[in-house]
């Protein structure tokens, strides 16, 4: 199963109020493996840079404006994504943008139902609990040090980490390298990893009190308890 964890930076929060898209980043998974793939656009607005959206992102209107606009990596998008489900933080607003910013292009939208909301799977996992990027990073004890400013890639990344701990966890042998596409990313992992015991055992979590009081219900009960068999 391919997915696409995106996020995206503006310059503001509505694009049918003079808003865009200014920013996108994206990290391939492939069974939920990250295959070491990514997009990354730079986008010229053709406008200002509100202070506002300046101190979230920190594209300045100097910074893009030499980038190319979004009608000439609009189908290079559309290609990188193809049908992958989209796994973004806040799905709404992300897919608002690039519709929107498909749309005036004429050009296919994105279907809603092909996006899994972070957000929304977070909120349902742990109901009134914060649910920002960096919250759950601290929840999970992600690293994301880095993130001294938003940016799509760098934010990709991080949600690619924290989607797979709010699913269940990362998978054995998870590496952010790359995936021979020869091979799924299940028969890798298989290659790469296998069950094995742990090389020092668990301290005991009874006392010595407890110990005792076993030992002692067992004498009661007589050699041919079951117990007995396996006193130490």
């Amino acid at each position: 199963m391919r997915e696409i964890v995106m996020d995206t930076e503006t310059t503001g929060l509505d694009p049918f109020s003079g808003d865009r898209l200014v920013e996108i980043g994206g990290v391939e998974l492939w069974n939920h493996v990250p295959t070491g793939k990514t997009y990354h656009q730079y986008i010229n607005p053709q406008r200002d840079m509100p202070q506002e959206a300046f101190n979230v992102h920190g594209l300045s209107e100097e910074f893009l404006r030499d980038k190319p606009l979004f009608k000439d990596v609009a189908q290079a998008f559309l290609d990188f994504v193809g049908d992958a489900k989209l796994v973004i933080h806040n799905a709404s607003f992300d897919m608002k943008f690039l519709n929107a910013e498909l749309g005036w292009l004429n050009m296919p939208k994105l279907p809603m139902d092909q996006a899994i909301d972070t957000l929304a799977i977070a909120r349902k996992k742990f109901p009134g609990s914060p649910s920002s990027l960096d919250a759950l990073c601290r929840r999970f004890g992600i690293d994301n040090s880095a993130r001294t400013l938003h940016g799509a890639l760098l934010d990709s990344e991080i949600l690619a980490e924290v989607y797979l701990e709010l699913i269940g966890g990362k998978q054995p042998g998870l590496v952010l390298g790359s995936v021979d596409q020869g091979s799924s990313a299940d028969q890798q992992t298989s290659e790469t990893w296998r069950p094995r015991p742990r090389p020092k055992a668990l301290p005991p979590r009874i006392t010595e009190g407890e110990r005792a009081a076993h030992a002692a219900f067992v004498e009661k009960i007589g050699d041919k308890a079951l117990w007995s068999k396996y006193r130490n």
